[in-house]
């Protein structure tokens, strides 16, 4: 991308949102900022300029399906691509309230796009996910396996991929990267950025970390009757800020000076291809913490499946791209974060 490009960030407050706004400060983006804070904290928006020695060029505390306001944001700023991470994402809490997942997701997504198109910005990073792969065979999953979501989240997001390639045929001219990241896990290496959610967390690390600091009592295994070798299931951890890293490469690449993409749909995985069950998870981040984290294995989770694991080839041999960053870098820094952090972004 061009440099001192502007890109809207929605979703920029949130976990991989934030650790991405940094990445693109440190490389020079010029950086917008949508969030209504409904699962993120403002704080954290500050924290982003710390880390990176820059300012964001501005801040709108906006829900994404508010056309009008949104509108303003495209009217007020030149802005060149769009990043877009701002949705709901707990598969459990989907089966019970989908239809706040639908209008979140796909109607914000579709607010969105209008926005892009009445103000001819027609490039595009969308957030996906690998759960929209379900129970799909064979591991590790490649982007040509049919996707089989099992719950309202990951059924929203195959609505969003399927909405942007009617789009793309629609809008010639659109250029969208959808990526499908497995299980972001980490924080920032300076301990001022990490995973943060309001009240119970809904993924396993931040949930351990606070285990480890004392502000819950044990950690809950959902299911250990899976399939797998310990009976846990089997997902592929990725640091935050290879996330952060892919978005990034994502944006360099839709420009056609800077690479020989073409308009339309990309859709790609970003992974390690490394398998990781919930107990060795649990081993490693016992390990970064110096002390035994407690544990129950309890029922499944609705909508859970026991195996989710990258095949990263295609990823590696368009961009020549690959995660840098191990499961031991991912709970270390989680566990600094949490340490400095004890109370998260309301320290």
């Amino acid at each position: 991308m061009t440099e001192s490009a502007t890109v809207l960030v929605t979703g920029g407050a949130g976990f991989i949102g934030s650790h991405t706004c940094v990445d693109l400060l440190e490389h020079g983006y010029e950086v917008i900022v949508v969030d209504d804070h409904s699962n993120s904290s403002p704080g954290a928006l500050h924290r982003v300029e710390k880390v990176a020695g820059r300012p964001l060029l501005a801040t709108y505390p906006l829900d994404v399906r508010d056309e009008a306001s949104l509108d303003g944001v495209f009217r007020d700023h030149r802005i060149d691509a769009v990043v877009h991470f701002a949705a709901k994402k707990a598969i459990g809490e989907s089966i019970g309230i989908p239809l706040d997942y639908y209008s979140i997701n796909v109607s914000g997504l579709i607010s969105l796009l209008r926005a892009m198109h009445r103000h001819e910005v027609h490039r595009l990073v969308f957030s996906s996910s690998c759960s929209i792969y379900g129970d799909a065979r064979p591991i590790p999953l490649g982007e040509q396996e049919p996707p089989r979501p099992t719950n309202p989240y990951s059924r929203s997001k195959l609505m969003c991929e399927e909405i942007l390639a009617d789009a793309c045929r629609a809008w010639p001219e659109l250029t969208v990267f959808s990526l499908r990241y497995f299980n972001p896990a980490g924080a920032h290496t300076s301990g001022l950025l990490g995973e943060d959610p309001r009240g119970v967390p809904n993924n396993v690390m931040p949930y351990a970390m606070q285990v480890a600091i004392g502000r819950r009592e044990r950690l809950s295994i959902f299911g250990g009757d899976y399939s797998t070798p310990d009976g846990t299931a089997v997902r592929d951890y990725i640091h935050v800020m290879d996330v952060a890293d892919g978005h990034r490469e994502a944006l360099e690449r839709l420009y056609p000076e800077a690479s020989s993409v073409h308009p339309g749909l990309h859709v790609l995985n970003l992974g390690t291809g490394v398998g990781t069950s919930v107990l060795e998870l649990v081993e490693s981040m016992s390990s970064a913490c110096g002390q035994r984290l407690p544990y129950e294995i309890v029922g499944r989770r609705a909508g859970d499946v026991a195996h989710l694991v990258a095949d990263p080839t295609a990823v590696a041999r368009e961009w020549g791209w690959h995660t840098t960053r191990d499961l031991s870098a991912m709970c270390a820094d989680a566990w600094r974060f949490q340490q400095l952090n004890p109370n998260g972004y309301q320290d």
